[in-house]
């Protein structure tokens, strides 16, 4: 297997596909650039003025899927094809007032209908901080007994919904990530995910517990669930990540005075989240494993330990998983060679999913060496075309 074969990873776009991606590529590589984009745009929504036509050309078109669960049906087929998966996400930010919880919920609730009997989509997804007004989350973590009421009752009413939504996902026979969060939050999901995958991954894993493997905790915690799960009765499903709050989190330690939760560099990183692939491998019986990465060392380790143990390269216990418009070198070449990937693809209104796209290009200019790799193998795939 080869993460450098062009000709495969690039197999669904076009000679115009390839062109946009490596100018969106090369502009993402500025800082000032992204920066004064940024700026531009957050002054833009403030006002009111028209957005659209600037950001769906060039950054929406590259990493979102569409404005709609429908409109994202072409390309789940299209990378259905070519043995990829799709996980819908539906990316608005939610969380500042209730109207923004509700919508984000009923949304979150229409995705996994969507999902129902769709081979094509392998898991839907959702956002614990899109499910409770954020002041009362960020209250309740640092204190909870200093709720009042009506914040306690929404405090419930999170815990409602998403016991809500995995109970429509088991109905369903619908799979259902549920992403992670800042660390000072944490903790109150992981508590309320353990209840809720207790009670639905009794005969397989339907609900996924989300653990970034940059914290230092992370692979005590794994084994916690192990343990847990055994003691309960209940299969965990496990989504690793690195994460995506370094800056943020050593900075809040700081701030509130905790040790800082994050590994000190990319080697302890990197090496805590292939322990974890290696723990969860070893005992696959108890597991079900979604490995969210980008790394080449990463997903190579996975296909070999699945090869290794075994086990069919499409066994539904354990898939592979990259971002929509990124790396599509690793996802194109793991699903030639059999492999079960998956895309992780984001939709909303464009105004709507435009932090997430801004964070996108910040992550990306931080991340050079990702952005690098990316530019030098469409670089190289147009040359190929090219003869």
């Amino acid at each position: 297997m080869d993460f450098n074969d062009t000709k495969t990873a690039f197999s669904m776009k076009s000679m115009t596909d390839l062109r946009n991606a490596q100018m969106l590529f090369t502009a993402i590589q500025n800082p000032v650039l992204v920066k004064s984009l940024k700026y531009m745009t957050n002054l833009a929504l403030k006002v009111n003025l028209p957005v659209a036509w600037v950001v769906k050309p060039t950054l929406y078109r590259q990493f979102v899927g569409g404005e709609s669960l429908q409109e994202c049906e072409k390309i789940v087929d299209l990378l259905r094809t070519y043995n990829i998966k799709s996980v819908l996400d539906y990316s608005a930010e939610g969380g500042s007032a209730i109207e923004d919880v509700s919508r984000a919920f009923e949304e979150t609730m229409r995705s996994i209908e969507f999902a129902k009997g769709k081979s094509n989509i392998a898991y839907t997804v959702f956002k614990p901080t899109a499910m409770i007004i954020g002041s009362v989350l960020s209250k309740a973590a640092v204190d909870i007994n200093t709720l009042n009421e009506v914040e306690q009752a929404e405090l419930d009413n999170f815990k409602t919904r998403v016991t809500q939504l995995c109970q429509r996902a088991y109905d369903n026979d619908v799979r259902i990530l549920i992403d992670a969060e800042h660390y000072a939050t944490q903790g109150i999901i992981d508590s309320v995910a353990e209840t809720v995958m207790r009670k639905f991954n009794n005969k397989r894993a339907i609900v996924f517990q989300t653990l970034q493997m940059y914290r230092t905790d992370r692979l005590e915690y794994l084994k916690y669930l192990f343990n847990d799960s055994k003691e309960y009765n209940y299969i965990p499903g496990i989504k690793f990540v690195r994460g995506a709050y370094m800056d943020e989190e050593r900075a809040l330690a700081s701030r509130l005075g905790y040790p800082d939760p994050i590994h000190p560099d990319k080697y302890s990183t990197d090496k805590c989240y292939d322990s974890g692939l290696k723990f969860v491998m070893e005992n696959i019986e108890s597991f079900e494993l979604f490995s969210g990465t980008h790394n080449y060392q990463s997903n190579m380790l996975l296909a070999d330990l699945i090869d290794a143990k075994g086990l069919r390269r499409d066994d539904q216990r354990v898939f592979f998983s990259q971002l929509y418009g990124m790396s599509d070198n690793i996802s194109f070449n793991l699903a030639a060679e059999g492999y079960n990937v998956c895309k992780y693809i984001p939709y909303a209104p464009v105004r709507d999913v435009l932090p997430y796209l801004l964070r996108r290009a910040e992550e990306n200019t931080s991340m050079a060496g990702q952005t690098g790799r990316e530019l030098q193998l469409i670089r190289e795939e147009i040359a190929r075309r090219k003869g």
